[in-house]
């Protein structure tokens, strides 16, 4: 009876449709599941408009309206989600993008595919309109002084000096950490400055001042010295800080010797006493 309907041919199909069933749940939890245009919009926000704009012109890096009809999808997916890995490459159309924008590296900003595929749902819709730059007046003297640490940041923000270098400020000069400013405002025009200086979008800065940020007067007066310092001669102070350090080493061998130049009389004067008495 079971086999003239069919019955017994399907029930030993069962377990494995059941198997295969089964096996299909992780990989369908697993898949990434798309999410809205909204959520780009935040991402965006937070990530990606201390450096680019949408529809109101080109910062630190290029004005992305458009930019889902000019490049294939897939290789913008990449390059959101792993720009130095893309640049690593060499693949031509990152490549050209670094030179055109001062061969300023796109930060790897640790997107994960879900974030990439809303930033990317967004740039296709944008919901914003496009918003200039608002930049105060500075004063470049005031800015010199932040730089350099003589005056302190109105949130607790360390000095720009302790991880860069500018022009010949400061006898010894800067840090090395980060890249030397003195040519800054040869690779970005005014308002990327002004829009990198308020986001500071940077992996190793963003830690350190989205708890501290600069007040918008600071980000101008920083804007104003870094324009002016673009005239002064890029310095490397290495020789000096060696000729510095040679000379202190020296300094302190001579007093130290000078210090103790009679420590051994007391022990060589007897001994001198008793060879001369044939003792």
């Amino acid at each position: 009876m079971l086999e003239r309907c069919g019955l017994r041919k399907w029930l030993k199909g069962l377990p494995l449709a059941v198997l295969i069933a089964v096996l299909a749940i992780p990989s369908a939890c697993s898949a990434p599941l798309p999410r809205p245009a909204s959520d780009g919009a935040v991402i965006f926000q937070k990530a990606c408009s201390g450096c680019h704009t949408i529809g109101a012109g080109d910062l630190v890096g290029p004005d992305l309206r458009g930019v889902t009809q000019r490049r294939d999808q897939q290789w913008l997916a990449e390059f959101i989600a792993g720009p130095d890995k893309v640049l690593a490459s060499s693949d031509p159309t990152a490549s050209t993008l670094r030179q055109q924008f001062g061969n300023v590296d796109m930060p790897n900003l640790g997107l994960s595919q879900e974030q990439v595929a809303a930033v990317i749902a967004y740039l296709d819709n944008p919901t914003t309109q496009p918003t200039s730059i608002v930049m105060s007046t500075g004063d470049s003297v005031r800015g010199q002084a932040l730089f350099m640490g003589n005056l302190h940041f109105q949130n607790g923000g360390p000095p720009c000096m302790g991880c860069h270098n500018i022009g010949s400020n400061g006898l010894l000069g800067g840090g090395t950490l980060g890249p030397d400013l003195t040519g800054a405002s040869t690779r970005y025009n005014d308002a990327s400055l002004a829009a990198a200086l308020a986001s500071l979008p940077w992996p190793t800065m963003k830690p350190i001042f989205s708890d501290q940020p600069l007040t918008p007067q600071e980000q101008a007066d920083l804007r104003l010295f870094i324009h002016s310092a673009s005239s002064q001669k890029q310095t490397n102070q290495e020789v000096l800080v060696m000729a510095i350090s040679l000379a202190g080493f020296i300094a302190a061998v001579v007093f130290f010797v000078f210090l103790y130049r009679h420590r051994l009389r007391g022990v060589r004067r007897p001994l001198v006493e008793r060879a001369r008495a044939g003792k």
